[in-house]
């Protein structure tokens, strides 16, 4: 695998950081900016409809653009944007900072996955995307425990300013590492483009991914619950349960792209129902502390093994101009997936049938979204690999 795909791995790294950090930092930033708990936690909802609309406007604004140019764009934009939260002294202008920040992370991923998948040969793309993405799981499991310590010893203002300093490294070895584009991008075309989305297997990429998504964010949303009033464990064992669910997702992304690589098809459905299987196990594995600590892990690696797989999925389907914004359309699939999964299992808990409920009811999406592709992906066609695209 080519050192350019490892700089890629590094603005990944920043993007994950700035995304999830939050979430430990809610109590300090509410204390610190006087509003409630629930008005901090729309900082979280904020930062997944910034990807949802940046993602796709931004790729639309660049798609003539070099895409390393696009992504050293994306990664200055990343780090303006923690700068201004690390400055932002309402909570106003830190909502504002935080959309303008995520604007960047939908179109780093979409852009990304192109120029990963045009760095290696064709039976290596899914990984090479894989590889990008663990930037995105290795945040979890590093850069967030690290940075919600150093927000609650040092201020939270104090992690956006080290998540800004990442973001300044990522943008040096990008600059350094990917190569210039050995030829011009395919003029973008709007119309074109979006013709290129209202094809029936890129549509159902999309769909299979926002459903698949949202089961595993049915049970993460509400993980803290499930393990204390559920499994019993204390609230100071939640964080280092949480670092083998990272570990899940790091083992999982990997094991996915090399999946997808020898049988994508297989992969698909492979992944969508094991998350299935895994979700819809965990409501028994609740009830026994150990069982519960490895399906957190199973957990993590069965939902990020999906990843890789959708993604070439899109990119093969999308071909030519419109794979950019193809692939940036998936990448805000993936966040509208998070708030659907984070609405429904809201829903259950308030409304019924409560919170023993929610991993048996969150299987049911990706079980869903895998019987919703299956025509397709079992009907034998064979689809060739998009041609690599040369960065």
């Amino acid at each position: 695998m080519p050192l350019a795909l490892y700089a890629l791995t590094a603005g990944a790294f920043g993007i994950g950081v700035t995304e999830f950090v939050i979430m430990g930092l809610l109590l300090d930033v509410g204390r610190d900016l006087g509003v409630t708990i629930s008005a901090a936690g729309l900082l979280i909802s904020g930062y997944a409809l910034g990807v949802v609309v940046g993602a796709p406007l931004l790729t639309v604004i660049t798609g003539s653009w070099p895409r390393k140019s696009v992504l050293l764009a994306l990664m200055l934009v990343f780090t303006i944007g923690n700068a201004a939260c690390a400055l932002a002294p309402t909570y106003p202008l830190l909502m504002a900072a935080r959309v303008l920040t995520a604007f960047a992370h939908g179109s780093f991923f979409g852009v990304g996955s192109v120029v990963a998948a045009g760095l290696v040969a064709k039976d290596k793309q899914a990984s090479a995307i894989a590889i990008m993405f663990t930037g995105l799981t290795v945040a979890n499991v590093l850069g967030v425990p690290f940075g919600t310590w150093l927000g609650q010893h040092y201020g939270w203002r104090a992690t956006f300013w080290a998540v800004s300093l990442v973001g300044l490294v990522a943008l040096a070895v990008i600059a350094l590492a990917v190569p210039r584009d050995r030829s011009q991008p395919e003029p973008s075309h709007l119309r074109d483009d979006l013709r290129v989305l209202a094809r029936g297997p890129v549509l159902l990429g999309f769909a299979t991914t926002a459903l698949g998504f949202a089961g595993l964010f049915v049970v993460f949303t509400y993980i803290a619950p499930l393990l204390t009033q559920i499994s019993g464990f204390s609230d100071a064992a939640v964080s280092p349960i949480l670092l083998i669910f990272g570990g899940g997702l790091v083992i999982g992304n990997l094991i996915g792209g090399k999946l997808a690589d020898r049988q994508l098809r297989r992969a698909i459905l492979g992944s969508l129902l094991s998350l299935s299987v895994v979700l819809a196990l965990m409501t028994l594995a609740l009830h026994s502390r150990l069982a519960a600590i490895a399906f957190v892990g199973l957990l993590g690696a069965s939902a990020f093994a999906t990843v890789p797989p959708l993604q070439i999925w899109v990119l093969q389907q999308a071909q030519g101009a419109g794979q950019s914004l193809a692939s940036s359309f998936n990448i805000a699939a993936f966040n509208l997936g998070n708030a659907l999964g984070a609405w429904l299992g809201g829903s259950v808990i308030a409304h019924g049938p409560g919170l023993n409920a929610l991993p048996w009811i969150a299987a049911l999406l990706p079980l869903a979204a895998a019987a919703m592709c299956a025509p397709l992906l079992l009907r034998g066609s064979r689809v060739a690999l998009s041609p690599a695209v040369s960065p």
